[in-house]
């Protein structure tokens, strides 16, 4: 996942070394590898499944903190190649931020399924930024590359030292990505007298050893962590230690210390709140984009409409030094037309401000509405920025929670261009995120809107001949997220590649399909999006022994379907509160009459309704079918409930109807 906005080095560095994905220098590899990759090269290897395409041996990672703020990182790690899809594990790589932090050492090496080693030096090294679109980026990645060697039951090892200046008395560490890992540790050298708290997410909790003041986490055998569909993050799987550190009573540290939620609100405000201020220039366009406006929803969301339409640019100064969370001003953004999350959100800030409207900056962790943990005050846990609009009781909106002190705030993310004012990201909905108001600030959960609000309604009206050929004429109109997901498709495409996709959709159902009209029209404000389509397919029908005429009467599928093939599943299954409707009408050849109609049905569940109906009146058959799926995180030992129910559906929407010429 992109990190919009927020960009957080200490997250990066961790994913790096995690995952081998962001960042590194590269040394040469010496003669000879260490001893504990030799021994780690030994490690007995469990019967893994044939899909499992590599095992990390060893994960250490060795920090240690100095008073003056500066923190020394050892990691070393060795993975050991079991198929050629392992290959893609095979490199090392560290973050650094030029001028703030350096990268001391780092050592890679290759052994072979033979025991030969194998050296990786200046052909296998890189040095690039972190994101190659970035117009300012003083975060880069060095590293060493090892896939193009790295045969099946090859062992690669790296070990890399880096200097760095803390920015919070925090840690958070993630002890493993998708690959499974025989022994993972994570050890903590502070300052004497200096002491360290944790807790442990996902998974129970991992009580660090002492030793003078040396802490060490250290977990063995982590499974495989298999990708399945409509499953939480990664991040939300695999083992996590968070760990705060704080200086002896009385004593001070360099880097901030959050013991609260309102703490961390008060660090992010004091760096963000002066940066929001609206100068002449600013105050002038504000006034000019809501000048037709009538009302304050009208208001909030003619800004929200300009501050998405300005280009997002991630920009990456000064990280180290508060940067990644520090937006520029916002009359610069608005100058130079261009910005990341944290810019526009401030933008958007001033550009209210500047017609009386308060607000307040937000910060959430997009993508991932379980990741964040109330336990472990830290801005940390977070990766994105939106904002929260002081409105009144005229303003109505789904977006809108009531906060105990604050009062009532409209939750907005200028960055993402598919949902306006009033209504909130999917991903971003039932999460918590941090208001940033000083001591008034606190952790909040967004709203979520009910499945009523993203529904999509659709209406076929079609006709059959005697041959089976099927005239269609469809109109679909999406509201709220499915609006959204509709819109970015559009959006993101074009209206040429929005044509192939909607002509590749149709053909599912209706194979052979010639399609002869694509119509998209979006009516964003009001947040909908509509589609027209035009289409005929021989063939559509079969024909059967000349007297039979055999067709589904659910022409095509739904535009977002969901599916559930795996026996089994190991992690629960997320579902998003949406609802679909359907009416088709088909006139059917006067030459056949009706021999079988697909039975009524009505499925309920928890998660999810599901009701259809079949019926021929007057020469026409009527087709009605309506799934409203509610917003849920379905336990693992549920999953065949679920299952179930989408393949009942299925198998409703394949029961065809039957047709006797008369």
């Amino acid at each position: 996942m992109e990190l919009e906005g927020l960009a957080l080095l200490n997250r990066l560095r961790q994913i790096a070394i995690l995952i081998g994905a962001a960042g590194v220098a590269a040394s040469f590899a010496a003669e000879e590898a260490p001893g504990w990759l030799r021994e780690a090269s030994t490690c007995k290897i469990p019967n893994y499944d044939a899909k499992v395409p590599g095992v990390v041996l060893l994960r250490e990672t060795r920090t240690v903190v100095e008073e003056s703020g500066r923190i020394v990182v050892s990691t070393r790690e060795a993975l050991k190649v079991l198929s050629r899809e392992g290959r893609a594990d095979a490199y090392a790589s560290q973050i650094y931020e030029a001028g703030n932090s350096k990268v001391r050492d780092v050592k890679a090496w290759m052994i072979a399924p033979s025991g030969e080693l194998l050296k990786l030096g200046k052909e296998a090294a890189y040095d690039k930024a972190v994101t190659n679109n970035d117009t300012y980026n003083d975060i880069r990645v060095r590293g060493i590359e090892g896939r193009n060697k790295a045969d099946p039951g090859s062992v690669f090892g790296f070990e890399i030292v880096s200097e760095d200046r803390a920015l919070f008395s925090q840690f958070e560490w993630y002890l493993q990505t998708r690959l499974p890992v025989l022994l993972s540790r994570r050890v903590l050298t502070l300052p004497a007298g200096w002491r360290a708290e944790s807790v442990t997410y996902n998974q129970p909790e991992i009580r660090p050893s002492l030793e003078g003041s040396t802490y060490t986490w250290e977990t063995r055998d982590l499974p495989f962590v298999e990708p399945e569909p409509s499953s939480p993050h990664l991040f939300s799987l695999v083992p996590r230690v968070a760990v705060t550190y704080y200086p002896p009573a009385g004593g001070s540290s360099v880097a901030p210390v959050f013991g609260s939620w309102q703490d961390v609100s008060r660090w992010v405000t004091s760096i963000t709140e002066a940066q929001a201020q609206p100068d002449d220039a600013l105050a002038a366009k504000a006034r000019a984009i809501t000048a037709n406006s009538k009302t304050e929803l009208e208001r909030i969301q003619s800004i929200g409409w300009f501050v998405q339409g300005v280009k997002y640019v991630s920009i990456q100064i000064g990280v180290g030094r508060g940067g990644g969370y520090r937006p520029q001003p916002a009359a610069d953004v608005l100058s130079k037309e261009y910005g990341d999350c944290k810019d526009k959100a401030t933008l958007m800030r001033a550009l209210l401000k500047a017609v009386g409207i308060s607000s307040y900056l937000v910060v959430i962790y997009s993508s991932d509405r379980s990741y964040v943990r109330e336990g472990w005050p830290s801005p940390q846990q977070f990766n994105h920025a939106i904002v929260a609009v002081k409105v009144s009781e005229e303003t109505k909106a789904s977006a809108v929670v009531q906060h105990p002190v604050l009062g009532r705030l409209l939750l907005f993310d200028p960055t993402n261009g598919s949902t306006p004012a009033g209504d909130l990201p999917g991903y971003e909905q039932n999460s918590p995120a941090l208001i940033a108001a000083g001591s008034q600030g606190d952790l909040v959960r967004t709203p979520e809107t009910p499945p009523s609000a993203n529904v999509s309604e659709r209406e076929i009206h079609a006709a059959l001949d005697a041959d089976g050929k099927l005239t269609a004429t469809l109109s679909e109109v999406f509201s709220g997220q499915s609006a959204a997901v509709e819109r970015g498709v559009y959006n993101s495409r074009g209206l040429p590649e929005f044509r192939k996709v909607i002509e590749n959709w149709i053909s599912l159902g209706a194979k052979g399909a010639t399609i002869s009209k694509v119509v998209p029209s979006d009516a964003f404000l009001q947040g909908r999006f509509r589609l027209e389509a035009e289409f005929e397919a021989p063939g559509y029908a079969q024909i059967r022994a000349g007297r039979l005429m055999i067709f589904k009467p659910a022409i095509v599928g739904r535009r977002q379907s969901i599916s559930f093939t795996e026996p089994k599943r190991s992690y629960p299954v997320l579902l998003n509160a949406a609802a679909f409707n359907e009416k088709i009408r088909i006139q059917l050849p006067a030459a056949f009459k009706v021999d079988e109609l697909p039975d009524a049905q009505k499925l309920d569940t928890p998660f999810g309704k599901y009701v259809s109906s079949c019926e021929v009146k007057d020469g026409e058959l009527f087709f009605a079918r309506s799934l409203e799926i509610r917003s849920a995180t379905v336990p693992a030992d549920r999953y065949q409930a679920v299952r179930e129910f989408f393949e009942r559906i299925r198998s409703v929407e394949q029961t065809p109807v039957v047709l006797v010429r008369q």
